[in-house]
């Protein structure tokens, strides 16, 4: 396969319909705290893979995919810079499961609007990807969604300091995506990252993003 999206055999990856296609036959986990680890995590420090498998809680984001008029896009935000877990970064809007939610679809549409205030009607849920987990002790489920062209966001800035849009095609441009090493505990950690722009893009996020790519791609 192609470097550049010119190259890309499934063009209609770009489009609404050609995505409901390909995540049509996903459901959400039947449990989602069996998480899917990522590549050569076996190597990593045993402190770290007992951070990623023991006593996990519910979670789940919205990966929003945005109807532009001109293409689809894919909206991420920045979390506020004093929250207590993961401050400044880069993020699917989304959060931990609550009491009241029907299951983890739920979850991350009441999320999202409380976030960045898209309403559960202006989304249509394509499918979901295979439960994760998290260094911060959460099995994150993404669930993804298209978006009316029409939504106005709406920030809440308690979390979030900002939000913005990412081409879909910058996404599954195999160029997009660099790697590196993280050091945890004395040992590298090897991690994906996008940088779009000024931004940064990493951690689970970047994970999140480079499952997806995968998947939509079939690699």
């Amino acid at each position: 396969m192609g470097s550049s999206i010119s190259d890309f055999r499934r063009r209609d990856l770009l489009t609404s319909e050609g995505l409901r296609n390909r995540f049509a036959e996903t459901r959400l986990p039947r449990d989602p705290l069996d998480v899917v680890l990522p590549p050569n995590s076996r190597e990593w420090p045993a402190e770290l893979q007992k951070k990623l498998c023991d006593d996990l809680r519910l979670a789940s984001v919205l990966i929003p995919i945005m109807q532009r008029a001109d293409q689809l896009t894919v909206l991420l935000t920045q979390r506020a810079a004093d929250l207590r877990l993961h401050p400044g970064q880069i993020s699917f809007p989304g959060g931990r499961m609550e009491e009241g939610d029907e299951d983890l679809r739920v979850t991350a549409l009441r999320e999202t609007s409380e976030e960045v205030g898209i309403a559960p009607e202006q989304v249509s849920v394509i499918g979901y990807l295979d439960s994760m987990p998290t260094i911060t002790g959460y099995a994150v489920t993404p669930v993804v969604g298209l978006v009316e062209a029409s939504v106005e966001l709406v920030i809440d800035p308690v979390e979030v300091e900002s939000a913005f849009e990412v081409p879909l095609e910058f996404v599954l441009d195999e160029r997009s995506v660099h790697y590196s090493e993280r050091e945890f505990e004395g040992c590298m950690v090897p991690m994906a990252e996008f940088q779009f722009e000024e931004r940064r893009i990493w951690g689970v996020t970047a994970h999140m993003l480079q499952v997806f790519r995968k998947y939509l791609l079939k690699e």
